[in-house]
């Protein structure tokens, strides 16, 4: 078995309203040094795979397909064995 752990992000340059607002509202809280916040996602997959090349494709597939718009965002994971 493996576990996938899948980070999402907005491509530098599409604009980040959520990222905006949590900026505002941290400097607000007095946070004055924070320079910019970018909003994500992180996924985590538990994947019942015994062969890692099968559950890498697998989740890229994944994601290229629901987890991320590949338009506007970048994506990353990793993937760990673990027990079942």
């Amino acid at each position: 078995m493996f576990q996938a752990r899948i980070f999402v992000t907005l491509k530098d340059g599409v604009l980040d309203p959520q990222g905006a607002a949590v900026k505002t509202a941290l400097t607000s809280l007095g946070y004055e040094r924070v320079a910019d916040v970018r909003v994500g996602k992180y996924i985590v997959l538990s994947l019942g795979h015994s062969n890692r090349e099968e559950a890498e494709k697998e989740v890229r597939e994944m994601c290229e397909r629901l987890l991320a718009n590949p338009v506007i965002e970048n994506y990353f994971f990793e993937l760990q064995e673990v027990s079942s």
